[in-house]
């Protein structure tokens, strides 16, 4: 299928998407092609999501799925079977690229994935990598497997690279409205993947190349992770000079230019901010470059949780009580506020590291009632939440849902650690960190 082909079919609404991986990116990916009339498949090797799909049921929270059966010109197909890939025109690569257990990327999502797609390639389609990841992905590392093929890209099928720019229930923007980078091997991978992505959102953004787009979305979040490394640092130095540092940024933030404000908080978490900055200083050991600033913040942020316990053993010192027996319930799972997402949240590195001091840890969190599997954390499945009542010895904020801000902390008479400047009055067993 040549460019103007494929680009045609696009515009008509002809073309068919697929989209592999339907999780907090993909299911987002998915539904906003549908509902812009294409006929999307949508691959997962996980059958119970895919039932759940096809029963109509969304199991992100924030999510709420269409109903299928309103567009007679479109349709959304939820499979375990790759084997259709060979039917689609346009593939969209949007699964998992974690740590493994030295923090060095772990690509055997995306590169097997690539193998799969390699498996049933034919002519003329577009595959498109979303997943985050490290410069010379795409262009490199999935061209050589797509070219065992023996079909070439650029000439034979059309590769690029747009990375997600997902933030989980965050009302002010949707995936439509977010500007769309788009970075192709060639200059017709770029043209197609351009008008592609120019049917779902407001705005694309052509770049240069595929290294372009993926280097682009590490400095998105290497700069969050840089200054909320910042802002944690400050955190911990102002509260040994007895200052409140959200004081001190709300101070700072009245300046209108120069300034843009980060919080502090117990941890990094969700898929983004705590990993993918370690994709680059893993790649940049290729070019013998020590990337020392990107390194410094991960080991400030990576060590918040351990700079929380000693509050939490500070409290229960002041409660003269030990960790050990202790029962200590945790606010919060999801790694931020008035979502189900609990991907990286710091919540579970501070469910462990009490754990492994002998306390017994619970946790409260309205949106996410049992614990499923965890990549890092696989003890933790099947724990439940519980109701927040005084029967615990101190309670730990983790996370800043709306709903715990309708609580009288005071009134439960226990110690409370905040991490997310959750409790507006201050008390004698309130301890900040």
């Amino acid at each position: 299928m040549s460019k103007q082909t494929l680009i045609e079919k696009i515009v008509k609404r002809q073309a068919r998407i697929g989209v592999i991986g339907l999780g907090y990116v993909g299911l987002p990916l998915a539904i906003a092609f549908f509902k812009s009339g294409f006929h999307v498949t949508g691959f997962d090797v996980d059958q119970r999501k895919v039932n759940q799909l096809l029963d109509g049921t969304s199991y992100i929270k924030h999510i709420n799925l269409p109903d299928f059966s309103t567009m007679p010109d479109a349709s959304f197909h939820p499979t375990t079977d790759f084997s259709l890939l060979r039917q689609v025109d346009c593939i969209l690569v949007c699964v998992p690229t974690p740590l493994n257990a030295n923090r060095e990327p772990d690509m055997s999502y995306v590169f097997d994935t690539t193998q799969t797609i390699a498996a049933n390639l034919r002519r003329g389609q577009l595959i498109c990598l979303e997943s985050t990841t490290y410069p010379g992905t795409t262009d490199t590392d999935m061209r050589l497997i797509l070219e065992k093929t023996a079909l070439i890209a650029g000439i034979d099928f059309y590769l690029c690279f747009s990375p997600e720019r997902e933030d989980p229930n965050n009302k002010d923007f949707a995936l439509r409205t977010v500007p769309k980078l788009v970075g192709g091997y060639t200059p017709k991978c770029l043209a197609v993947a351009t008008v592609l992505y120019d049917s779902i959102v407001e705005r694309t953004v052509p770049v240069s190349s595929c290294r372009v787009a993926e280097a682009a979305k590490l400095l998105e979040n290497i700069y969050r992770s840089v200054n909320i490394a910042l802002v944690n640092e400050l955190k911990m130095l102002f509260d040994k000079m007895d200052i409140d540092i959200w004081e001190v940024i709300e101070a700072a933030d009245t300046k209108p230019f120069g300034f843009q404000a980060f919080y502090p908080g117990p941890g990094l978490g969700g898929h983004c901010i705590p990993i993918d900055p370690f994709y680059l200083t893993w790649k940049a050991r290729e070019y013998d470059f020590h990337t020392r600033f990107i390194e410094l913040a991960g080991d400030i942020n990576t060590s918040m949780p351990d700079y929380v316990v000693s509050k939490v053993i500070l409290a229960l010192n002041y409660a003269n009580k030990a960790v050990k027996g202790s029962r200590i319930l945790i606010l919060g799972l999801a790694y931020k506020a008035n979502v189900d997402d609990d991907r990286e949240s710091p919540a579970y590195y501070l469910m462990e590291k009490l754990e492994k001091m002998g306390a017994i840890v619970a946790y409260n969190d309205p949106y996410i009632q049992v614990i499923k599997r965890l990549r890092g954390f696989p003890q933790f499945e099947g724990k439940s939440s519980v109701e927040i009542t005084n029967a615990h010895d101190l309670l730990l904020i983790t996370t800043a849902h709306e709903q715990y801000k309708k609580i009288d902390f005071r009134s439960l008479g226990l110690p409370v650690v905040d991490t997310r400047h959750l409790v507006g009055e201050t008390f004698d067993q309130l301890y900040r960190a």
